[in-house]
């Protein structure tokens, strides 16, 4: 092999860093999956993602009255729905934030 051939070889194996051009893909998908999962009316769900100064936001909408499900009592599914959220971002290799929008 060249040195060409390793150098390339090396630069495809480094992941990009967090404000680079990574999409939370998987994380999208799941927080999607979740959501869908608890609301009475899984039509009206959709996941915008926005691009942040430092990383992106995924923004959840979903129908009015089904909102009190994703947050939860005192904000535990919230909280939870926002953890297994970022889990699946670290698998993108992204850091994202997850906002519930009205």
């Amino acid at each position: 092999m060249s040195e060409e051939d390793l150098a390339s070889e090396d630069s495809a194996d480094q992941q990009e860093p967090a404000g680079s051009s990574a999409r939370p893909v998987q994380a999208t998908a799941v927080l999607e999956h979740i959501a869908r999962s608890l609301v009475e009316t899984p039509d009206s769900v959709r996941v915008e993602v926005v691009d942040g100064p430092s990383h992106p936001r995924l923004n959840l909408y979903v129908a009015q009255g089904d909102m009190g499900r994703i947050i939860g009592k005192r904000g535990r599914m919230a909280s939870a729905i926002r953890i297994v959220t970022r889990a699946a971002a670290a698998r993108d290799g992204v850091e994202i934030d997850v906002e519930f929008v009205d």
